[in-house]
């Protein structure tokens, strides 16, 4: 079973939301930053990315990043740009993007579940990232970006958001790049009791995006006067949507295109393809050299010789032991410099122009799935990096916890 319990969320007043959330700080660049804060000086992108407000300072001494983190946070607070809510509650947060849609349940965590690996995960944390997180929440003694949960669904709770959902949203939005955000407060006493008490038949949740942020929640909970949860999102397995993560090697390891297309033979079907398409089917992808696209699909003896364990399985395992490293030389995605990761959501024409603009060679792979996420998770293994490309991002500053 795990905790999942209400609070009295900090949000913008009403009408608010538009202006003062923003996309995750780790989704955007230093330049992009500084532009959405020169356009909105409002937006909470000045706060989590206090690298952009430096930038943007004309002063010469303005503080380490944390300490102008702290002091935007405050400017922000006296503005009115936050108001607590007066009763614990929980927020149903509703995304869609095109056709997908997507809700689920914001309120806090525990650290203590972290820690007994009932909030489980599937990807190694860098330090030096985990620590940067832990200073900024200490530093703005809040938790303002979410971590994206997943659990196995509900029945119950699938019908109790159901219900929820079924009047207008208290907010709602419609984000820059498209995607439809709606917000609904629970605050009914009874209500948060029943949601609390249907999560006590969840055995486990699941990062499905935030492993930084959880990891650092989780060490920030063990410091005086913190309160040993986080802030998440949490949303049924069924309910999400995974787009590829893909890959582009900048060059061909000092092979030929003609010598490398007859080593990848060697263990995959190579067909030409008219036009841009992803794969059609695990095992198999898209190639991308030479202005070129190329259907490359795994062969029976390589599929049936892989190791029999749930990352072996993955396809983003396939590649990366049979093609990346033998053949490309990428013997550690984690730290080699010449590899690109290209989220789903780019599209296929991205990955082209970048292999036409810098060279080498571009796979665009099926993607992973809820189930296989889950299974390696409960195996206690870890995936690949940027195995998976979860979108819709979840949007920062709709509803933060102060500590």
């Amino acid at each position: 079973m795990v905790d999942f319990l209400p609070f009295r969320g900090w949000k913008p007043p009403s009408g608010g939301l538009e202006t003062v959330a923003c996309r995750p700080y780790d989704v955007v660049n230093q330049a992009e930053a500084e532009e959405i804060i020169k356009s909105n000086p409002q937006s909470l992108m000045r706060v989590i990315r206090p690298d952009a407000t430096l930038g943007l300072s004309t002063e010469p001494n303005v503080g380490d990043e944390y300490s102008v983190a702290s002091a935007q946070f405050e400017e922000m607070l006296n503005e009115k740009l936050f108001v607590q809510d007066k009763n614990p509650s929980f927020y149903v947060y509703a995304q869609q993007m095109g056709e997908h849609r997507q809700i689920g349940l914001m309120g806090l965590v525990s650290t203590q579940d972290y820690k007994l690996d009932r909030i489980k995960k599937h990807e190694f944390t860098r330090p030096e990232k985990e620590d940067d997180r832990v200073r900024h929440i200490l530093a703005v003694r809040a938790h303002l970006g979410p971590v994206f949960l997943s659990y196995r669904n509900v029945l119950a709770i699938d019908e109790m958001i159901e219900c929820i959902t079924a009047v207008d949203a208290h907010e709602k939005f419609i984000a820059d790049d498209g995607v439809i955000h709606e917000l609904w407060s629970v605050d009914d006493s009874d209500l948060c009791e029943k949601i609390q008490s249907h999560f006590e038949s969840v055995s486990a949740f699941y990062i499905a995006d935030g492993h930084h942020r959880a990891a650092a929640g989780s060490r920030v909970g063990d410091h005086e006067g913190c309160d040993g949860q986080f802030l998440a999102v949490a949303f049924a397995d069924n309910a999400l949507q995974i787009l590829p993560y893909n890959r582009h090697v900048l060059d061909l390891n000092d092979l030929s295109t003609v010598d490398f297309m007859a080593a990848l033979r060697k263990n995959f079907s190579v067909e030409p393809m008219e036009g841009a398409a992803p794969p059609e089917s695990p095992k198999q992808f898209s190639m991308y050299i030479d202005k070129a696209w190329y259907r490359v699909a795994a062969s029976k003896a390589v599929i049936e010789g892989r190791p029999d364990n749930t990352v072996a399985a993955l396809d983003v395992s396939l590649l990366q032991d049979v093609v990346l490293s033998p053949l490309l030389a990428i013997d550690d995605p984690r730290t080699s410099k010449r590899i690109n990761f290209v989220g789903g959501i780019r599209g296929l024409s991205y990955l082209a122009e970048s292999v036409d603009r810098l060279g080498g060679v571009a796979f665009s792979l099926y993607p992973t799935s809820m189930d296989e996420l889950l299974a390696v998770a409960d195996s206690g293994d870890v995936m690949p990096p940027k195995s998976t490309w979860f979108e819709p991002k979840l949007r920062t500053g709709l509803v933060i916890n102060r500590f």
